[in-house]
């Protein structure tokens, strides 16, 4: 019975520190397994590499020899998880894990080098309530230019753990956060979730939630919205998807389009940014006007969300 007893304490004790981890780093079971096995490969190729590499040195003395292995170590770990988390589809996660322990080190953000200058890596949220058909055209607008650009999505937010949005963001490796409604309404936002990212920047996608007034303080200038209408028209509480564009053809529009706006207290109601139109043809329904306005976002969303954090 005692056996029994310690080995259901170390499944609880190991089950335990499993769903910690996964709520720590916000992947799902399997993802958490990969990251694990990664970990580990990538701990054994380490000392694998670093004693191949000791005899070459000819370092006699005991204690010299201890110390330069362990710099060896610590150079070779991150080159070997980064290896290894290629063909287990963890490179985006592994990546971000060593900036954060670089910054813990105090190596500072990570910074980019742009026409000879140090410019630091600006850190994008995106919140999404639905598939996440924009925010996955920004992640792929910002991974292909991050050089140039110096901005990366580094966390996806959704109030729906169902979404699409979830799935790309497992998919593609980045850290997410799902929303619990009352605290995010009417508390502090999940302020501090976004502050412990380095978030600077908030870009709404498809996101059904008003936004708080605490998180439009805590990031003034620094929200913007995208609505499929042409702002100050069809927009407003309950204006989003399919309505908009029933909305539109109800009234025998000549045109559409997509508005991006800051955000501010109100729905649908901060500064215009820039706004993009279409022909509203007689054919349309609400499914082809929506097929036509998306475009449009894919493909001007992000270049606009790049020259507004310039």
């Amino acid at each position: 019975m005692k056996k029994g007893s310690d080995g259901d304490g170390f499944f609880l004790t190991f089950a335990a520190m499993f769903k910690k981890l996964r709520q720590k780093w916000k992947v799902s079971g399997p993802r958490l397994a990969l990251i694990l096995c990664t970990f580990a490969i990538g701990g054994s190729l380490t000392g694998y590499v670093a004693r191949k590499l000791m005899p070459f040195l000819s370092i006699d003395q005991k204690g010299i020899w201890v110390l330069v292995y362990i710099v060896l170590v610590t150079l070779i770990w991150p080159l070997a998880v980064l290896l290894i988390s290629i063909p287990f589809g963890q490179f985006r996660f592994f990546s971000s894990y060593l900036q954060k322990i670089g910054r813990r080190m105090g190596l500072g953000r990570k910074h980019l080098t742009n026409d000879s200058e140090s410019v630091r890596l600006k850190n994008i949220a995106i919140f999404a309530s639905g598939a996440g058909s924009n925010a996955q055209k920004i992640i792929q607008y910002f991974n292909n230019n991050l050089q140039k650009t110096a901005n990366r999505v580094a966390l996806i937010v959704s109030n729906n753990s169902a979404a699409g949005i979830v799935d790309i963001a497992q998919k593609e490796g980045i850290p997410l956060l799902i929303l619990e409604k009352e605290r995010f309404l009417n508390g502090d936002g999940h302020l501090p979730e976004l502050k412990s990212a380095g978030i600077d920047f908030i870009v709404l996608a498809g996101f059904l939630w008003k936004v708080p007034v605490s998180l439009i303080r805590a990031y003034p200038g620094a929200i913007i919205n995208i609505h499929p209408a042409l702002l100050p028209h069809y927009g407003g509480k309950g204006m989003y998807g399919r309505f908009v564009h029933e909305a539109v053809l109800a009234n025998n529009e000549k045109e559409s389009g997509i508005t991006i706006h800051y955000v501010d207290e109100l729905y649908d109601h901060g500064s215009i940014i820039q706004q993009f139109k279409c022909p509203v043809l007689p054919a349309d329904t609400a499914t082809s006007l929506a097929e036509r306005v998306q475009a449009l976002e894919h493909a001007h969303y992000a270049p606009v969300i790049e020259s507004v954090i310039k």
